[in-house]
């Protein structure tokens, strides 16, 4: 069986045909799926699905892309924390693709978070976007050993890998690692330990081959894994087995679910 680590299937293309949805993962050995809060206001829709669904979980907290997004304090993020149903802290870090200019108030927002990950116990969920430096900087000076994390849709070199690898955190690729111009990423899944990979979609983006450019759903993670096996001159079934087991290793508040357990 498989887990895709990271999805936004509360955003309106997945949300409107969830039942197809679930059904797609059932049918391709997906048994669970991590469903990412990237805002204040769309919180709810992701812990809705977390709590009415067996096989979805969520996760709590503001992306670091929008200068103008309503904040979550530390403490109420360490008191959405507490929900049975949250498992993680994110998704956070820098993006310097999409903000220039003074970003204080993006190092501020990534600090609190790993903070309440802290007090909380949970992990935290990283998107880095040519910020890969400042990102492992602020994690190391806040001490995110500590609580751990993924580094999220992994696009970065071999170094930034091992740096990550380093602070104890994990490492997850999405379908850009099946595509052919995706060289850097290719050879980190390569080089890296198994034990401390993941693999996910972030659907609706980032489709992988052969469903490149069409809309994105947890059930293609089988792809990512499927690729990733190819890379490392290994079965699927190794590694489903080794990215699910991660998996629940790093999100220890969820209790792996039975076979035949209902969604």
């Amino acid at each position: 069986m498989l887990v895709d680590s990271h999805c936004h299937i509360n955003f309106p293309d997945l949300s409107s045909r969830l039942p197809e949805v679930l059904g797609n993962m059932q049918h391709n050995g997906v048994e669970l799926a991590l469903v990412i809060g990237v805002s204040r206001p769309k919180y709810p829709e992701v812990l809705a699905l977390a709590e009415n669904h067996n096989n979805l979980y969520a996760t709590v907290g503001i992306h670091p892309d929008d200068p103008e997004a309503e904040e979550f304090s530390e403490e109420e993020l360490l008191a959405h924390a507490a929900h049975p149903r949250v498992v993680g802290i994110g998704e956070t870090g820098l993006d310097y693709h999409w903000c220039k200019g003074d970003l204080e108030w993006q190092h501020q927002r990534f600090r609190t978070h790993i903070r309440a990950a802290k007090r909380a116990g949970l992990p935290l969920i990283i998107h880095t976007r040519e910020s890969a430096a400042d990102t492992i900087r602020i994690l190391r000076e806040e001490g995110a050993e500590q609580c751990g994390g993924v580094m999220h849709c992994f696009t970065e070199n071999w170094e930034v890998a091992q740096a990550a690898l380093e602070i104890g955190f994990y490492i997850s690729f999405s379908g850009i690692v099946t595509f052919k111009n995706a060289a850097q990423i290719k050879e980190v899944a390569q080089k890296m330990p198994l034990e401390r990979m993941l693999v996910e979609t972030d659907s609706p983006y980032l489709a992988p081959v052969p469903y490149r450019g069409k809309l994105n759903e947890p059930a293609y993670v089988r792809h990512v894994a499927e690729h990733v096996a190819e890379l490392r001159g290994i079965s699927f079934e190794e590694v489903a087995a080794a990215t699910s087991d991660n998996f629940y290793r790093l999100f220890s508040k969820i209790q792996r679910p039975q076979a035949g357990q209902a969604a």
